[in-house]
């Protein structure tokens, strides 16, 4: 009797505990706000009173916040908060306005993939093309009119842009695929040389086969790989004959001329073999406009 009688009045003092901590979270405004949301009794809630002072504090942080990158909740980006399903209290995070603004204006990513490039490549856009050189010139304007007339004519040719390191080759068209993205192309990017050293990957022929057929694709830095009569007769040559036939834009990324590349594509382990090296750059050719561009290294 004398132990019940001790665990009743315990069991009481947890109660008065309870009851005055929630009486004072309930000053705070916030808090109150989020109590009558969830339409639950104050007797029901008071159990959870120290995870609804996480979610009222969390949501005080939101109020205050200016921008993602100023979020000081434990999740970037998300709120703790109550979520009532079948009159039972959970909590869930769910994202802030600016994060479900981010995403939103994100979902072109769903339509383009990146194989081994810099992920700041996302976030290309036309608008923030470097356009104070008029050596750059007529390669917006290529890409521009591309822009306009793609919708039109969807097996329209891609281009090989070459120029010097850093200028810009790959941001131009991966602004460009974002652009197109936007719109509901799909499209793919791939850095060639490390594209190749994966060859050997458990992945690699699922990769492969969704380059191959991707609408659109920039096989970026070409000329910069490794050669072999392998990668070269057998990874790049059947790639560039299946969609030349289907008619598929490809673009090219490189350092180096069209000339220059069928000397590179001819230097192998097995010698000089200009004659497979000319089928290849005649299918790039096919495949793509040549355009120069030299311009400053934007990479220093």
């Amino acid at each position: 009797m004398e132990a019940l009688e001790k665990t009743l009045k315990k069991n009481e003092f947890v109660k008065v505990d309870l009851d005055q901590e929630f009486e004072k979270a309930m000053q705070d405004s916030v808090f109150s706000e989020i109590v009558k949301k969830t339409k639950l009794s104050e007797e029901e809630l008071k159990n959870y009173t120290s995870l609804l002072e996480e979610a009222a504090s969390e949501y005080h942080h939101c109020l205050e916040c200016k921008h993602l990158l100023d979020c000081a909740n434990r999740i970037r980006g998300h709120v703790y908060f109550p979520v009532v399903k079948k009159k039972i209290l959970n909590f869930e995070y769910k994202p802030c306005r600016y994060q479900t603004k981010q995403e939103k204006n994100n979902q072109y990513l769903k339509n383009i993939r990146f194989f081994n490039t810099p992920s700041s490549l996302k976030d290309a856009s036309m608008a923030n093309i470097y356009k104070n050189d008029k050596n750059r010139y007529e390669a917006i304007l290529w890409i521009s009119d591309f822009l306009k007339k793609y919708e039109e004519d969807s097996n329209k040719k891609g281009i090989y842009l070459h120029g010097n390191f850093g200028c810009g080759k790959t941001y131009f068209i991966a602004a460009l695929f974002n652009e197109l993205a936007k719109k509901g192309h799909k499209s793919a990017i791939i850095f060639w040389p490390e594209f190749l050293r994966q060859a050997f990957y458990d992945d690699f022929k699922e990769k492969y086969e969704y380059v191959k057929k991707v609408p659109l694709l920039l096989i970026d830095d070409i000329g910069a790989e490794n050669v072999t009569a392998w990668n070269r007769d057998e990874i790049l040559c059947p790639l560039l004959q299946y969609r030349m036939d289907e008619g598929l834009t490809t673009f090219f990324t490189s350092n180096l001329s069209i000339t220059d590349l069928e000397e590179h594509l001819a230097s192998s382990k097995s010698g000089v073999e200009a004659i497979k090296a000319g089928r290849i750059v005649s299918r790039v050719k096919q495949l793509a406009d040549p355009l120069e561009m030299v311009s400053k290294n934007l990479r220093k």
